[in-house]
């Protein structure tokens, strides 16, 4: 007999294949897709079937912004789609967390599926957001599935969001898990919010070890796991470790991982004997007509939301290519910087190129153009800084480029295994200059502020977004001690507040950054 275990993964409030930017409404991916798949792969199955949400589905598209600002929608409108898809079981994603823990309950009990979380508890050790695990029989077979998210969402969330929560590590909760769930079940599944922290087949660290990825780690030191799921890194991965298959099935529903596990009645129950992991495509697919259905009606509004007028540009604030927009300051750059110092009344201001989908403004600003440039729901925070931490910072955003072959380019490491284009910051307020011909450590030979040198002990204000506020993206030199004030009104409402005060905006940028060499 064969066990299929079927797994989703950052769908991202992604539905209909659009990824919003334009009206195309056939990209390779959404969930849509991925109900079609589904349907496909439970129909070839040989023998029972798990389907597991791995997490992250109600943050992330403008059409989730879209449901969570207007509350008369309800989350509902959203997780009705997932309940459509048959899932057995569901796991907390840390971009679950983005807007509050009423709107993550709200969301967690309008699911038709059980929703795992056994490494979040409360004050008192107690599991608030979900159970630790589920043991599900199907066809004789017991099956139990172990529901973790990654430990690091205090490292990104604001605290209010997480007030009263404690995130406790995968291998920690493993440890204590595993060997009862062995005693109790003939397959155990881990079902994990995070990915790897090593390389797969040589096992050397590929991204700093802080414990936001442990998935290497605890194939390594717990036993009694018979399949892995993974997520968060929007990898596309399926493979075995230590004998254990794993998936990773990328994001916004471009994949649906896929393990089949051979198992073999015994005096005891059931073994596993073997196994296989696949990732299966989605793009080819039609979207499955009941889920265009049912989101219809809240998709046509987001649309209609997107499309109004919110300003106009003199001159060119169109991005063409995203890395030369990150080293020659851009005026959409400027402009997105000049919002948080306005908003804020902070002097000096840092903000990011999130990823290279971003295409800046045309002549005409629309409600599309702002949410699929500034794509994360941030709120933003004042941190008070010393000359010495301000240089540090910046010290650690050039980083994120190096020299190769005379030619500067985006560090391979933080693009592999997944893209950080969202941790290299550019700042406003200061005027500075990076070397890449010098050391790590070594490249800010300018920091000027208010035209003269900026000294060690000098304090300034700085704003920036809540996740690097707190320290996100490694920046040890900030964190949630060092916030001084913060705006609690979400990013892109802010940016649609200056647009309406100056609806006609210029496309100016004023170099106050240089990079070396030039």
């Amino acid at each position: 007999m064969n066990v299929t275990i079927l797994a989703t993964s950052d769908m991202h409030g992604y539905i209909m294949p659009t990824n919003f930017s334009e009206k195309e409404m056939n990209l390779p991916f959404g969930t849509a897709k991925v109900a079609t798949v589904l349907d496909q792969l439970k129909r070839q199955a040989k023998g029972p079937v798990i389907q597991i949400e791995n997490g992250d589905f109600i943050q992330g598209s403008p059409l989730s912004y879209f449901i969570r600002k207007n509350e008369s929608i309800g989350v509902q409108a959203l997780t009705a789609v997932p309940n459509q898809l048959g899932y057995d079981v569901g796991v907390v994603g840390n971009h679950e967390f983005n807007y509050g823990q009423e709107y993550l309950k709200e969301a967690i009990t309008s699911y038709n599926y059980p929703v795992l979380a056994a490494n979040v508890v409360d004050d008192d050790g107690q599991h608030v957001l979900g159970d630790p695990y589920v043991i599900i029989e199907k066809e004789g077979v017991k099956i139990a599935i172990l529901g973790v998210v990654t430990q690091y969402i205090p490292k990104w969330e604001q605290p209010a969001t997480i007030k009263g929560l404690h995130f406790l590590s995968l291998v920690e909760t493993a440890q204590k898990y595993v060997p009862i769930l062995r005693e109790q079940a003939d397959v155990v599944i881990v079902s994990y919010h995070g990915g790897f922290e090593r390389d797969l087949e040589t096992g050397e660290p590929t991204e700093l070890l802080t414990g936001e990825n442990e998935g290497y780690e605890l194939l390594q030191h717990v036993p009694g796991i018979d399949a892995l799921v993974t997520g968060h890194q929007h990898r596309e991965l399926a493979g075995k470790l230590n004998g254990v298959p794993y998936i990773q099935p990328g994001y916004r529903g471009a994949f649906v991982g896929k393990i089949e596990l051979t198992v073999e009645e015994t005096a005891d129950g059931y073994k596993v004997t073997d196994s296989q992991a696949a990732i299966v495509a989605t793009g080819e697919e039609e979207p499955a007509k009941e889920i265009v259905s049912l989101i219809a009606d809240v998709s046509n509004q987001t649309e209609q939301w997107l499309d109004q007028t919110l300003g106009t540009v003199n001159g060119d604030m169109t991005i063409q290519d995203p890395n030369q927009a990150r080293l020659i300051e851009h005026p959409y750059v400027e402009f997105i910087n000049r919002v948080q110092m306005e908003a804020s009344g902070a002097p000096i201001s840092a903000t990011a190129l999130f990823n290279n989908e971003g295409k800046g403004f045309r002549s005409t600003i629309t409600m599309r153009d702002v949410i699929t440039n500034y794509i994360y729901p941030n709120t933003l925070a004042v941190l008070k800084l010393s000359g010495k931490e301000l240089k540090a910072a910046l010290e650690k955003t050039a980083d994120f480029f190096v020299l190769q072959d005379g030619n500067i380019v985006f560090n391979p490491i933080y693009i592999e295994p997944k893209p950080q284009y969202y941790n290299y910051d550019m700042y406003e307020g200061i005027d500075y200059t990076i070397d890449f011909t010098k050391p790590s450590g070594q490249r800010i030979v300018r920091l000027q502020y208010q035209g003269k040198d900026l000294a060690d002990n000098q304090e300034v204000e700085v704003v920036t977004n809540q996740y690097r506020a707190v320290g996100g993206g490694n920046y040890d030199m900030f964190g949630p001690e060092k916030i001084v004030r913060e705006v609690q009104i979400d990013m892109t409402e802010l940016i649609a507040e200056y647009l309406r005060k100056h609806p006609v905006i210029e496309a100016k940028a004023n170099q106050n950054f240089q990079v070396l060499p030039k």
